[in-house]
């Protein structure tokens, strides 16, 4: 991911910063030093003092997005999600047709995998933290939450992405029924 783009969206959400959100986001970063919090005067500043902690980076939003949901800012959130969208359409290096390909899978895992995409993300190899991050995101909707699940699976397999991984990974769930629906789908359209 770009670090111009990410560094642009620093910008911007600490733009949108008030005096009495910085205090809160430094409350809520107190391992950072009691010292050090009380020399950083804006947003920015906070920001690359995070970055020099490694807890946020280009790649890795989470902590951002967590402190910022913790002082109720979700206008300030969607400067996030609006980065990653563009992170991800940027970073997708999947040749077109494997693309289509996992676009099919993803619409026919939607609606019927469920409760149980935790198990099948874990199998994809995301951590835990990331699953509740996923969950937390998109709190009241499932098929979005699995749609997101497939999104942050693309980003950590990057062009290696395969809709023969996310088939395996079902059918190593035991969710042999949407497996078999995924395959057929492709199977229909031609794949």
């Amino acid at each position: 991911m770009d670090g111009g783009e990410f560094r642009a969206m620093l910008l911007t959400i600490s733009n949108g910063l008030e005096q009495d959100t910085l205090d809160s986001l430094k409350f809520l970063c107190k391992d950072v030093g009691k010292k050090k919090l009380e020399k950083i005067k804006n947003g920015i500043e906070l920001f690359e003092c995070l970055i020099e902690r490694g807890q946020i980076k280009p790649d890795d939003t989470e902590f951002l997005r967590s402190i910022l949901d913790r002082v109720a800012k979700t206008a300030l959130i969607e400067h996030i999600d609006k980065y990653e969208r563009g992170s991800t359409a940027n970073a997708n290096l999947l040749d077109p047709k494997e693309q289509e390909k996992i676009n099919i899978a993803t619409d026919v895992i939607v609606e019927q995998l469920g409760r149980n995409w935790k198990k099948v993300g874990r199998k994809l190899g995301l951590n835990d933290t990331k699953l509740d991050s996923i969950q937390d995101k998109r709190k009241c909707d499932l098929e979005e939450q699995v749609r997101e699940l497939v999104k942050e699976w693309i980003k950590i397999q990057r062009e290696n992405a395969r809709v023969e991984i996310l088939i395996k990974a079902l059918r190593d769930c035991k969710q042999n029924y949407t497996a078999d629906l995924v395959e057929q789908k492709l199977h229909n359209e031609g794949y």
